[in-house]
Protein backbone atom coordinates (compact mmCIF):
# COMPACT_ATOMS: atom_id res chain seq x y z
CA UNK A 1 0.00 0.00 0.00
CA UNK A 2 0.89 3.88 -0.57
CA UNK A 3 2.91 5.18 2.51
CA UNK A 4 3.89 9.14 2.84
CA UNK A 5 7.98 9.21 3.41
CA UNK A 6 7.45 11.71 6.33
CA UNK A 7 9.47 11.40 9.22
CA UNK A 8 7.63 10.94 12.14
CA UNK A 9 10.11 9.58 14.63
CA UNK A 10 9.20 11.23 18.08
CA UNK A 11 12.64 10.82 18.78
CA UNK A 12 13.75 13.20 15.57
CA UNK A 13 11.04 15.34 16.32
CA UNK A 14 12.01 15.99 19.71
CA UNK A 15 15.89 16.58 19.13
CA UNK A 16 15.14 19.29 16.59
CA UNK A 17 11.40 20.27 17.17
CA UNK A 18 12.05 23.99 14.87
CA UNK A 19 13.61 22.05 11.60
CA UNK A 20 10.73 18.89 11.89
CA UNK A 21 7.92 21.18 12.00
CA UNK A 22 9.34 23.45 9.12
CA UNK A 23 9.97 20.25 7.10
CA UNK A 24 6.73 18.54 7.92
CA UNK A 25 5.10 21.92 6.58
CA UNK A 26 6.68 21.57 3.62
CA UNK A 27 6.32 17.92 2.75
CA UNK A 28 2.39 19.04 3.73
CA UNK A 29 2.43 22.11 1.63
CA UNK A 30 4.71 20.25 -1.47
CA UNK A 31 2.70 16.55 -1.47
CA UNK A 32 -0.81 17.71 -3.21
CA UNK A 33 1.88 19.74 -5.81
CA UNK A 34 3.73 16.22 -5.90
CA UNK A 35 0.71 14.13 -6.34
CA UNK A 36 -0.78 16.29 -9.01
CA UNK A 37 3.09 15.89 -10.75
CA UNK A 38 2.34 12.18 -10.75
CA UNK A 39 -1.61 12.58 -12.04
CA UNK A 40 -0.44 14.54 -14.72
CA UNK A 41 2.47 11.85 -15.62
CA UNK A 42 -0.01 9.25 -16.06
CA UNK A 43 -2.74 11.24 -17.62
CA UNK A 44 0.14 12.33 -20.51
CA UNK A 45 1.10 8.62 -20.82
CA UNK A 46 -2.34 7.52 -21.50
CA UNK A 47 -2.56 10.29 -24.03
CA UNK A 48 0.52 8.92 -25.98
CA UNK A 49 -1.64 5.50 -25.80
CA UNK A 50 -4.61 6.87 -27.39
CA UNK A 51 -2.77 8.53 -29.91
CA UNK A 52 -1.32 5.13 -31.22
CA UNK A 53 -4.14 2.63 -29.97
CA UNK A 54 -7.40 2.65 -31.98
CA UNK A 55 -10.35 1.25 -30.34
CA UNK A 56 -11.15 -0.11 -26.56
CA UNK A 57 -10.02 -3.62 -27.06
CA UNK A 58 -6.86 -2.03 -28.03
CA UNK A 59 -6.96 0.63 -25.38
CA UNK A 60 -8.50 -1.75 -22.79
CA UNK A 61 -5.41 -4.23 -23.18
CA UNK A 62 -2.37 -0.70 -23.65
CA UNK A 63 -3.73 0.09 -20.66
CA UNK A 64 -3.54 -3.26 -18.63
CA UNK A 65 0.50 -3.24 -20.31
CA UNK A 66 1.03 0.15 -18.95
CA UNK A 67 -0.23 -0.72 -15.59
CA UNK A 68 2.05 -3.82 -15.41
CA UNK A 69 5.04 -1.60 -16.41
CA UNK A 70 4.61 0.61 -13.55
CA UNK A 71 3.69 -2.30 -11.07
CA UNK A 72 7.33 -3.81 -12.36
CA UNK A 73 9.08 -0.69 -11.86
CA UNK A 74 7.35 -0.01 -8.12
CA UNK A 75 8.06 -3.54 -7.45
CA UNK A 76 11.94 -2.57 -7.71
CA UNK A 77 11.96 1.12 -7.01
CA UNK A 78 8.75 1.29 -4.62
CA UNK A 79 8.24 4.78 -5.75
CA UNK A 80 5.41 5.98 -7.75
CA UNK A 81 6.95 9.01 -9.49
CA UNK A 82 9.71 7.58 -10.60
CA UNK A 83 7.88 4.37 -11.77
CA UNK A 84 5.60 6.18 -13.79
CA UNK A 85 8.56 8.11 -15.84
CA UNK A 86 10.27 5.21 -16.51
CA UNK A 87 7.33 3.38 -17.85
CA UNK A 88 6.37 6.63 -20.32
CA UNK A 89 9.92 6.63 -21.42
CA UNK A 90 9.66 2.75 -21.88
CA UNK A 91 6.08 3.09 -23.22
CA UNK A 92 7.19 6.29 -25.74
CA UNK A 93 10.77 4.52 -26.92
CA UNK A 94 8.56 1.49 -27.18
CA UNK A 95 6.13 3.09 -29.90
CA UNK A 96 8.92 5.42 -31.48
CA UNK A 97 10.82 2.04 -32.17
CA UNK A 98 7.68 -0.11 -34.11
CA UNK A 99 6.88 3.38 -36.00
CA UNK A 100 10.79 2.92 -37.04
CA UNK A 101 10.32 -0.45 -37.56
CA UNK A 102 7.25 0.01 -39.81
CA UNK A 103 8.76 2.22 -41.69
CA UNK A 104 11.20 -0.35 -42.82
CA UNK A 105 9.61 -3.65 -42.71
CA UNK A 106 5.74 -2.69 -42.85
CA UNK A 107 5.33 -4.72 -39.28
CA UNK A 108 4.99 -3.05 -35.88
CA UNK A 109 7.52 -4.44 -32.92
CA UNK A 110 6.73 -7.73 -31.76
CA UNK A 111 8.03 -9.84 -28.67
CA UNK A 112 10.03 -11.75 -31.17
CA UNK A 113 12.34 -8.34 -31.12
CA UNK A 114 13.23 -8.57 -27.82
CA UNK A 115 13.59 -12.62 -28.23
CA UNK A 116 15.80 -12.71 -30.85
CA UNK A 117 18.19 -9.86 -30.06
CA UNK A 118 21.13 -10.12 -32.19
CA UNK A 119 24.34 -8.39 -33.52
CA UNK A 120 23.04 -7.95 -36.50
CA UNK A 121 20.04 -6.55 -35.47
CA UNK A 122 21.99 -3.75 -33.68
CA UNK A 123 24.39 -3.11 -36.52
CA UNK A 124 21.89 -2.50 -38.78
CA UNK A 125 20.34 0.17 -36.50
CA UNK A 126 23.46 1.38 -36.13
CA UNK A 127 23.51 1.35 -40.23
CA UNK A 128 20.52 3.41 -40.52
CA UNK A 129 21.58 5.86 -37.80
CA UNK A 130 25.36 5.82 -37.03
CA UNK A 131 24.15 9.01 -34.83
CA UNK A 132 22.26 6.70 -32.45
CA UNK A 133 24.58 6.29 -29.83
CA UNK A 134 24.89 10.14 -29.18
CA UNK A 135 21.40 10.34 -29.46
CA UNK A 136 21.39 7.41 -26.89
CA UNK A 137 24.03 9.76 -24.45
CA UNK A 138 22.50 12.70 -24.85
CA UNK A 139 19.04 11.56 -23.71
CA UNK A 140 20.74 9.37 -20.77
CA UNK A 141 22.54 12.32 -19.41
CA UNK A 142 19.40 14.01 -19.48
CA UNK A 143 16.89 11.56 -18.13
CA UNK A 144 19.71 10.31 -15.26
CA UNK A 145 19.16 13.97 -13.55
CA UNK A 146 15.77 14.13 -13.65
CA UNK A 147 15.17 10.81 -12.60
CA UNK A 148 17.44 11.28 -9.71
CA UNK A 149 15.25 14.51 -8.52
CA UNK A 150 11.96 12.66 -8.68
CA UNK A 151 13.04 10.45 -6.70
CA UNK A 152 14.64 12.64 -4.02
CA UNK A 153 11.16 14.13 -4.14
CA UNK A 154 8.78 11.59 -4.08
CA UNK A 155 6.94 11.35 -1.07
CA UNK A 156 4.88 7.87 -1.40
CA UNK A 157 5.95 4.03 -1.39
CA UNK A 158 4.14 1.09 -2.02
CA UNK A 159 5.38 -2.46 -0.75
CA UNK A 160 7.03 -4.64 -3.01
CA UNK A 161 4.69 -7.36 -2.81
CA UNK A 162 1.97 -5.19 -3.31
CA UNK A 163 3.48 -4.09 -6.59
CA UNK A 164 4.35 -7.87 -7.87
CA UNK A 165 0.52 -8.67 -7.34
CA UNK A 166 -0.79 -6.05 -8.86
CA UNK A 167 1.90 -7.18 -11.61
CA UNK A 168 0.70 -10.64 -11.52
CA UNK A 169 -2.73 -9.43 -12.32
CA UNK A 170 -2.21 -7.16 -15.37
CA UNK A 171 -0.24 -10.22 -16.74
CA UNK A 172 -2.95 -12.39 -16.17
CA UNK A 173 -5.63 -9.86 -17.43
CA UNK A 174 -3.39 -9.64 -20.64
CA UNK A 175 -3.22 -13.33 -21.36
CA UNK A 176 -7.47 -13.94 -20.88
CA UNK A 177 -7.67 -10.86 -22.89
CA UNK A 178 -5.32 -12.67 -25.67
CA UNK A 179 -6.95 -15.61 -25.50
CA UNK A 180 -10.12 -14.37 -26.15
CA UNK A 181 -9.39 -12.16 -29.32
CA UNK A 182 -5.76 -13.59 -30.47
CA UNK A 183 -3.86 -12.38 -32.52
CA UNK A 184 -4.91 -11.88 -36.26
CA UNK A 185 -1.67 -12.30 -39.06
CA UNK A 186 -2.30 -8.84 -40.95
CA UNK A 187 -2.85 -6.75 -37.42
CA UNK A 188 1.34 -6.25 -36.89
CA UNK A 189 1.09 -4.81 -40.65
CA UNK A 190 -1.59 -2.47 -39.92
CA UNK A 191 0.76 0.31 -38.67
CA UNK A 192 -1.51 0.75 -35.95
CA UNK A 193 -1.89 -0.27 -31.78
CA UNK A 194 2.04 -0.75 -31.17
CA UNK A 195 1.15 -1.28 -27.24
CA UNK A 196 -1.17 -3.52 -27.76
CA UNK A 197 0.12 -5.39 -30.08
CA UNK A 198 3.00 -6.13 -28.69
CA UNK A 199 1.47 -7.10 -25.51
CA UNK A 200 -0.62 -9.74 -27.35
CA UNK A 201 2.26 -11.15 -29.32
CA UNK A 202 4.21 -11.78 -26.48
CA UNK A 203 1.35 -14.15 -25.50
CA UNK A 204 1.75 -15.70 -28.93
CA UNK A 205 4.88 -16.06 -29.01
CA UNK A 206 5.13 -18.06 -25.19
CA UNK A 207 2.06 -19.81 -26.60
CA UNK A 208 3.81 -21.40 -29.45
CA UNK A 209 7.10 -21.57 -28.08
CA UNK A 210 5.70 -24.01 -25.41
CA UNK A 211 3.27 -25.99 -27.79
CA UNK A 212 5.57 -26.50 -31.10
CA UNK A 213 9.19 -25.05 -30.35
CA UNK A 214 10.66 -23.13 -32.85
CA UNK A 215 9.88 -25.13 -36.47
CA UNK A 216 7.17 -28.04 -36.30
CA UNK A 217 8.28 -31.25 -36.68
CA UNK A 218 7.10 -34.79 -35.88
CA UNK A 219 7.65 -35.92 -32.43
CA UNK A 220 9.46 -39.23 -34.15
CA UNK A 221 10.70 -39.45 -37.88
CA UNK A 222 8.61 -42.03 -39.70
CA UNK A 223 10.86 -42.64 -42.79
CA UNK A 224 14.50 -42.78 -42.27
CA UNK A 225 15.48 -42.63 -46.21
CA UNK A 226 18.15 -38.99 -45.95
CA UNK A 227 19.95 -40.98 -43.33
CA UNK A 228 20.02 -43.92 -45.11
CA UNK A 229 20.04 -42.88 -48.55
CA UNK A 230 23.47 -43.13 -50.73
CA UNK A 231 24.88 -39.84 -51.77
CA UNK A 232 25.10 -40.08 -55.25
CA UNK A 233 28.29 -38.35 -56.37
CA UNK A 234 28.81 -35.48 -58.78
CA UNK A 235 30.57 -36.90 -62.09
CA UNK A 236 34.37 -35.56 -62.29
CA UNK A 237 35.16 -33.68 -65.70
CA UNK A 238 31.17 -32.96 -66.46
CA UNK A 239 31.08 -29.15 -67.32
CA UNK A 240 28.17 -27.82 -65.18
CA UNK A 241 25.92 -24.87 -66.64
CA UNK A 242 26.35 -21.33 -63.94
CA UNK A 243 23.42 -20.59 -62.52
CA UNK A 244 21.62 -17.48 -63.02
CA UNK A 245 18.57 -16.92 -60.47
CA UNK A 246 16.90 -13.57 -60.87
CA UNK A 247 14.62 -12.58 -58.12
CA UNK A 248 11.80 -9.89 -59.61
CA UNK A 249 10.74 -7.96 -56.93
CA UNK A 250 6.60 -7.73 -56.45
CA UNK A 251 6.29 -9.59 -59.79
CA UNK A 252 3.15 -11.20 -61.43
CA UNK A 253 1.03 -11.18 -64.36
CA UNK A 254 -1.39 -8.58 -63.20
CA UNK A 255 -3.77 -9.17 -66.08
CA UNK A 256 -4.82 -12.06 -63.12
CA UNK A 257 -7.26 -9.17 -62.01
CA UNK A 258 -10.23 -8.69 -64.20
CA UNK A 259 -10.72 -5.46 -65.97
CA UNK A 260 -6.56 -4.62 -65.87
CA UNK A 261 -5.59 -3.44 -69.62
CA UNK A 262 -1.70 -4.82 -70.62
CA UNK A 263 0.27 -3.50 -73.14
CA UNK A 264 0.84 -6.02 -76.66
CA UNK A 265 3.86 -8.55 -75.25
CA UNK A 266 3.23 -8.08 -72.02
CA UNK A 267 3.04 -12.23 -71.49
CA UNK A 268 5.96 -13.18 -73.20
CA UNK A 269 8.02 -11.58 -69.91
CA UNK A 270 6.69 -14.58 -68.05
CA UNK A 271 6.79 -17.57 -70.49
CA UNK A 272 10.01 -19.65 -70.37
CA UNK A 273 12.17 -20.47 -73.47
CA UNK A 274 10.00 -23.45 -73.92
CA UNK A 275 6.73 -21.35 -74.37
CA UNK A 276 5.42 -22.37 -71.28
CA UNK A 277 3.83 -20.17 -68.29
CA UNK A 278 4.09 -21.57 -65.31
CA UNK A 279 2.89 -20.69 -61.55
CA UNK A 280 5.10 -20.51 -58.33
CA UNK A 281 2.87 -20.58 -55.26
CA UNK A 282 4.85 -18.10 -52.81
CA UNK A 283 4.25 -18.04 -48.83
CA UNK A 284 3.67 -14.32 -48.65
CA UNK A 285 0.92 -11.80 -50.29
CA UNK A 286 2.59 -8.61 -50.98
CA UNK A 287 4.80 -8.78 -47.94
CA UNK A 288 7.86 -10.47 -46.96
CA UNK A 289 10.73 -11.41 -49.69
CA UNK A 290 12.56 -13.38 -47.31
CA UNK A 291 10.09 -16.09 -47.12
CA UNK A 292 10.79 -16.87 -50.57
CA UNK A 293 14.49 -16.07 -50.14
CA UNK A 294 14.03 -18.69 -47.26
CA UNK A 295 12.43 -21.10 -49.57
CA UNK A 296 15.18 -20.77 -52.07
CA UNK A 297 18.20 -21.30 -49.79
CA UNK A 298 16.61 -24.26 -47.69
CA UNK A 299 14.19 -25.66 -49.64
CA UNK A 300 11.96 -24.94 -46.57
CA UNK A 301 8.67 -23.62 -45.69
CA UNK A 302 8.61 -19.97 -43.43
CA UNK A 303 4.94 -21.19 -42.70
CA UNK A 304 6.77 -24.09 -40.50
CA UNK A 305 7.63 -21.59 -37.95
CA UNK A 306 4.25 -20.41 -37.23
CA UNK A 307 4.06 -17.03 -36.03
CA UNK A 308 7.56 -17.01 -35.85
CA UNK A 309 8.21 -16.80 -39.62
CA UNK A 310 8.67 -13.38 -39.96
CA UNK A 311 11.72 -13.91 -38.10
CA UNK A 312 12.54 -16.82 -40.43
CA UNK A 313 16.16 -15.85 -41.76
CA UNK A 314 17.22 -14.62 -37.91
CA UNK A 315 16.05 -17.40 -36.35
CA UNK A 316 17.16 -20.48 -38.98
CA UNK A 317 20.81 -18.67 -39.12
CA UNK A 318 23.58 -21.07 -39.13
CA UNK A 319 21.33 -23.60 -38.51
CA UNK A 320 20.26 -25.09 -41.49
CA UNK A 321 22.66 -26.85 -43.35
CA UNK A 322 21.32 -28.27 -46.53
CA UNK A 323 19.92 -26.23 -49.55
CA UNK A 324 20.86 -25.08 -52.73
CA UNK A 325 23.62 -23.41 -52.15
CA UNK A 326 25.22 -26.44 -50.52
CA UNK A 327 24.05 -28.77 -53.01
CA UNK A 328 25.73 -26.89 -55.52
CA UNK A 329 29.07 -26.16 -53.83
CA UNK A 330 29.06 -30.09 -53.51
CA UNK A 331 29.49 -29.91 -57.15
CA UNK A 332 32.19 -27.70 -57.55
CA UNK A 333 30.28 -24.27 -58.30
CA UNK A 334 30.85 -21.24 -56.41
CA UNK A 335 27.77 -19.07 -54.99
CA UNK A 336 27.02 -15.50 -54.51
CA UNK A 337 24.05 -13.28 -53.75
CA UNK A 338 24.09 -9.73 -54.80
CA UNK A 339 21.98 -8.25 -52.15
CA UNK A 340 20.25 -5.28 -52.80
CA UNK A 341 20.26 -3.56 -48.82
CA UNK A 342 22.51 -4.17 -45.81
CA UNK A 343 23.52 -6.98 -45.11
CA UNK A 344 22.58 -7.14 -41.46
CA UNK A 345 18.87 -6.61 -42.16
CA UNK A 346 17.10 -9.45 -40.69
CA UNK A 347 20.52 -11.46 -40.56
CA UNK A 348 20.25 -11.65 -44.22
CA UNK A 349 24.37 -12.01 -44.66
CA UNK A 350 24.56 -15.06 -41.67
CA UNK A 351 21.56 -16.79 -42.71
CA UNK A 352 22.73 -16.88 -46.45
CA UNK A 353 26.48 -17.38 -45.71
CA UNK A 354 25.48 -20.41 -42.77
CA UNK A 355 23.39 -21.58 -46.30
CA UNK A 356 26.50 -22.03 -48.13
CA UNK A 357 26.93 -18.30 -49.99
CA UNK A 358 30.30 -18.13 -50.44
CA UNK A 359 30.14 -14.49 -51.30
CA UNK A 360 27.57 -12.47 -49.85
CA UNK A 361 27.65 -8.68 -51.52
CA UNK A 362 25.24 -6.41 -49.91
CA UNK A 363 24.91 -2.30 -51.20
CA UNK A 364 28.07 -1.43 -49.44
CA UNK A 365 29.86 -3.74 -51.34
CA UNK A 366 28.64 -2.82 -54.58
CA UNK A 367 29.23 0.77 -53.62
CA UNK A 368 25.69 2.02 -53.30
CA UNK A 369 23.97 4.33 -50.65
CA UNK A 370 20.55 3.50 -51.70
CA UNK A 371 19.28 0.28 -51.36
CA UNK A 372 16.57 0.64 -54.83
CA UNK A 373 18.89 1.05 -57.53
CA UNK A 374 17.63 0.46 -61.42
CA UNK A 375 17.28 -3.07 -62.59
CA UNK A 376 20.16 -2.48 -64.72
CA UNK A 377 22.33 -1.79 -62.06
CA UNK A 378 22.14 -5.27 -60.31
CA UNK A 379 21.87 -7.32 -63.85
CA UNK A 380 25.22 -4.75 -64.24
CA UNK A 381 27.19 -6.33 -60.94
CA UNK A 382 25.82 -9.78 -62.05
CA UNK A 383 27.86 -9.07 -65.27
CA UNK A 384 30.81 -7.85 -64.07
CA UNK A 385 30.86 -10.88 -61.45
CA UNK A 386 30.37 -13.64 -63.96
CA UNK A 387 33.42 -12.12 -65.99
CA UNK A 388 35.62 -12.33 -63.18
CA UNK A 389 34.43 -15.44 -61.98
CA UNK A 390 34.75 -17.32 -65.77
CA UNK A 391 38.77 -17.07 -65.75
CA UNK A 392 38.37 -20.11 -63.10
CA UNK A 393 37.06 -23.26 -64.23
CA UNK A 394 34.40 -23.51 -61.71
CA UNK A 395 30.97 -22.85 -62.38
CA UNK A 396 29.10 -20.07 -60.58
CA UNK A 397 25.66 -19.84 -58.78
CA UNK A 398 24.80 -16.33 -58.30
CA UNK A 399 21.30 -14.95 -57.23
CA UNK A 400 20.66 -11.22 -58.71
CA UNK A 401 17.77 -9.47 -56.52
CA UNK A 402 15.61 -6.51 -58.39
CA UNK A 403 14.35 -3.97 -56.56
CA UNK A 404 12.60 -1.12 -59.23
CA UNK A 405 9.26 -2.67 -58.88
CA UNK A 406 9.34 -2.22 -54.82
CA UNK A 407 6.58 -0.48 -53.84
CA UNK A 408 5.34 2.52 -53.82
CA UNK A 409 3.70 3.00 -57.28
CA UNK A 410 2.08 6.14 -56.76
CA UNK A 411 5.15 7.97 -58.15
CA UNK A 412 6.70 7.75 -61.34
CA UNK A 413 10.41 5.86 -60.50
CA UNK A 414 13.28 7.07 -62.88
CA UNK A 415 11.11 8.29 -66.05
CA UNK A 416 14.27 8.67 -67.74
CA UNK A 417 14.81 4.73 -67.75
CA UNK A 418 10.23 4.06 -69.42
CA UNK A 419 11.15 1.45 -72.49
CA UNK A 420 10.88 3.49 -75.75
CA UNK A 421 7.45 3.62 -77.31
CA UNK A 422 6.01 2.90 -74.22
CA UNK A 423 2.18 4.08 -73.55
CA UNK A 424 0.29 3.61 -70.40
CA UNK A 425 -2.71 1.08 -71.45
CA UNK A 426 -5.32 3.25 -69.35
CA UNK A 427 -5.53 1.73 -65.73
CA UNK A 428 -5.32 3.67 -62.38
CA UNK A 429 -1.97 5.45 -62.22
CA UNK A 430 -0.40 3.51 -59.58
CA UNK A 431 -1.38 0.10 -61.90
CA UNK A 432 0.41 1.91 -64.80
CA UNK A 433 3.11 2.67 -62.72
CA UNK A 434 3.68 -0.85 -61.87
CA UNK A 435 3.15 -2.60 -65.27
CA UNK A 436 5.77 0.26 -66.49
CA UNK A 437 8.22 -0.19 -63.85
CA UNK A 438 7.85 -4.33 -65.51
CA UNK A 439 8.20 -3.40 -68.87
CA UNK A 440 11.26 -1.42 -67.32
CA UNK A 441 12.58 -4.87 -65.66
CA UNK A 442 11.71 -6.86 -69.15
CA UNK A 443 14.15 -4.41 -70.96
CA UNK A 444 16.96 -4.43 -68.87
CA UNK A 445 16.78 -8.63 -68.34
CA UNK A 446 16.38 -8.71 -72.36
CA UNK A 447 19.92 -6.38 -72.50
CA UNK A 448 21.83 -8.71 -69.47
CA UNK A 449 21.08 -12.10 -71.87
CA UNK A 450 22.37 -10.45 -74.79
CA UNK A 451 25.12 -9.25 -73.30
CA UNK A 452 25.84 -12.64 -71.94
CA UNK A 453 25.27 -14.01 -75.42
CA UNK A 454 28.21 -11.42 -76.44
CA UNK A 455 30.02 -12.13 -73.94
CA UNK A 456 30.68 -15.89 -73.23
CA UNK A 457 28.94 -17.05 -77.00
CA UNK A 458 30.25 -20.75 -76.00
CA UNK A 459 29.90 -21.01 -71.91
CA UNK A 460 26.40 -22.91 -70.87
CA UNK A 461 24.15 -20.79 -68.55
CA UNK A 462 20.56 -21.48 -66.74
CA UNK A 463 18.60 -18.51 -65.90
CA UNK A 464 15.59 -19.20 -63.42
CA UNK A 465 13.65 -15.95 -63.40
CA UNK A 466 10.76 -15.56 -60.45
CA UNK A 467 8.56 -13.51 -58.30
CA UNK A 468 9.04 -13.40 -55.05
CA UNK A 469 5.58 -12.29 -54.01
CA UNK A 470 2.78 -10.42 -55.47
CA UNK A 471 2.39 -6.53 -55.18
CA UNK A 472 0.50 -5.16 -52.49
CA UNK A 473 -2.17 -3.16 -54.95
CA UNK A 474 -2.81 -6.98 -56.00
CA UNK A 475 -5.08 -7.85 -52.68
CA UNK A 476 -7.88 -5.24 -54.26
CA UNK A 477 -7.62 -6.49 -57.60
CA UNK A 478 -8.12 -9.74 -57.99
CA UNK A 479 -11.35 -9.45 -56.18
CA UNK A 480 -12.57 -5.74 -56.16
CA UNK A 481 -16.33 -7.21 -55.46
CA UNK A 482 -15.86 -8.98 -52.06
CA UNK A 483 -15.86 -7.25 -48.43
CA UNK A 484 -12.16 -6.74 -46.65
CA UNK A 485 -13.07 -9.35 -44.17
CA UNK A 486 -13.67 -11.83 -46.66
CA UNK A 487 -10.38 -11.10 -48.37
CA UNK A 488 -8.36 -11.01 -45.26
CA UNK A 489 -9.82 -14.76 -44.58
CA UNK A 490 -8.70 -15.51 -47.79
CA UNK A 491 -5.19 -14.81 -47.48
CA UNK A 492 -4.62 -15.95 -43.93
CA UNK A 493 -6.70 -19.03 -44.98
CA UNK A 494 -3.66 -18.70 -48.06
CA UNK A 495 -5.96 -18.34 -51.32
CA UNK A 496 -3.60 -19.12 -54.10
CA UNK A 497 -4.99 -16.26 -55.83
CA UNK A 498 -3.24 -14.31 -53.42
CA UNK A 499 -0.31 -15.69 -53.13
CA UNK A 500 0.64 -16.90 -57.25
CA UNK A 501 3.53 -15.41 -59.27
CA UNK A 502 5.30 -16.42 -61.71
CA UNK A 503 8.25 -18.62 -62.45
CA UNK A 504 10.69 -19.17 -66.16
CA UNK A 505 13.42 -20.98 -67.27
CA UNK A 506 15.50 -19.39 -69.60
CA UNK A 507 19.00 -20.82 -71.01
CA UNK A 508 22.27 -20.12 -73.14
CA UNK A 509 24.12 -22.70 -74.80
CA UNK A 510 21.84 -25.60 -72.81
CA UNK A 511 19.26 -27.55 -72.71
CA UNK A 512 17.85 -28.00 -69.66
CA UNK A 513 15.96 -30.91 -67.69
CA UNK A 514 12.44 -29.64 -66.80
CA UNK A 515 11.09 -33.14 -65.79
CA UNK A 516 10.62 -31.55 -61.90
CA UNK A 517 9.29 -27.56 -63.59
CA UNK A 518 5.70 -28.22 -62.71
CA UNK A 519 2.90 -25.87 -64.04
CA UNK A 520 2.35 -25.13 -60.76
CA UNK A 521 4.87 -25.44 -58.13
CA UNK A 522 5.43 -24.35 -54.38
CA UNK A 523 8.51 -21.86 -54.07
CA UNK A 524 10.34 -24.72 -51.70
CA UNK A 525 10.54 -26.99 -54.63
CA UNK A 526 12.38 -24.23 -56.58
CA UNK A 527 15.67 -25.88 -55.27
CA UNK A 528 14.98 -29.02 -56.37
CA UNK A 529 13.89 -27.77 -59.48
CA UNK A 530 16.96 -25.90 -60.05
CA UNK A 531 19.20 -28.77 -59.17
CA UNK A 532 17.44 -31.39 -61.83
CA UNK A 533 17.53 -28.21 -64.56
CA UNK A 534 21.09 -28.40 -64.24
CA UNK A 535 21.65 -31.78 -63.95
CA UNK A 536 23.11 -32.22 -60.28
CA UNK A 537 22.79 -35.06 -58.77
CA UNK A 538 20.21 -34.65 -56.02
CA UNK A 539 21.61 -35.85 -52.37
CA UNK A 540 18.74 -37.97 -50.12
CA UNK A 541 17.16 -35.38 -48.75
CA UNK A 542 16.46 -33.63 -51.82
CA UNK A 543 15.47 -37.21 -53.15
CA UNK A 544 12.83 -37.64 -50.32
CA UNK A 545 11.64 -34.08 -51.04
CA UNK A 546 10.94 -35.17 -54.27
CA UNK A 547 8.94 -37.83 -53.57
CA UNK A 548 6.89 -35.17 -51.68
CA UNK A 549 6.79 -33.10 -54.49
CA UNK A 550 5.42 -35.63 -56.95
CA UNK A 551 2.60 -37.50 -54.77
CA UNK A 552 1.94 -34.02 -53.43
CA UNK A 553 1.57 -32.16 -57.08
CA UNK A 554 3.93 -29.68 -56.42
CA UNK A 555 2.72 -28.86 -53.22
CA UNK A 556 4.46 -28.92 -49.98
CA UNK A 557 3.47 -27.20 -46.68
CA UNK A 558 -0.07 -27.12 -48.34
CA UNK A 559 0.01 -30.99 -48.66
CA UNK A 560 -2.00 -32.69 -46.32
CA UNK A 561 -2.53 -30.13 -43.57
CA UNK A 562 1.24 -29.23 -43.29
CA UNK A 563 2.06 -32.88 -42.41
CA UNK A 564 4.51 -33.21 -45.02
CA UNK A 565 6.35 -30.31 -44.19
CA UNK A 566 6.32 -31.56 -40.45
CA UNK A 567 7.61 -34.90 -41.47
CA UNK A 568 10.13 -34.14 -43.74
CA UNK A 569 11.69 -31.39 -40.98
CA UNK A 570 11.74 -34.62 -38.81
CA UNK A 571 13.88 -36.20 -40.79
CA UNK A 572 16.49 -33.25 -41.17
CA UNK A 573 16.26 -33.27 -37.98
CA UNK A 574 17.47 -36.92 -37.33
CA UNK A 575 20.17 -36.03 -39.95
CA UNK A 576 21.69 -33.39 -38.30
CA UNK A 577 20.88 -30.65 -41.53
CA UNK A 578 18.34 -28.69 -38.74
CA UNK A 579 19.90 -27.79 -35.23
CA UNK A 580 19.03 -25.94 -32.62
CA UNK A 581 15.81 -25.17 -33.53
Amino acid sequence: MLSSSIPDSPAQAGSRPRAGLAACWRMACHAPLRTALIAIIHILAFYVLASVEYGPFAMAMAGLTWALLNFLFLAVFSRPGVSAVLALLLVAALIVLSQFKYGITQLTLTFLDFLIVDRDTISFLHSIFPQLRSWLLIAAAVALPLLWTIWRADPYRLRRRTALGCAGACMLGIVVMSAAQPEKPWEPFQGVNHISNLARSGVVAVSHLTATGWIEADAKSLVSSAQAAPMTECEPGVKRPNIVMVLDESSFDISAAPGIKVPAGYHDFFASADGQHRRLITESSGGPTWYTEFNIFTGLSARSFGAMKFYVTRIAAGKISRGLPQALQRCGYKTFSLYPTFGNFLSARSFQQGAGIDGFIDMAAMGVTEDMQPDRFYFDQAKELIARESKSDQPIFVLVYLTANHFPWTTTYRDDLTPAGWQAPGNAPEVDEYIRRQAMTAADYNAFVAQLKKDHPNEPFLLVRFGDHQPAIAQKLLEPEIKQTKRADRIMNHDPRYYTTYYAIDALNYRPELSSALPTLDAAYLPLMVQEAARVPLDPSFIEQKKIMQRCKGVFYGCKGGDEASRFNRILIDAGMIKNL
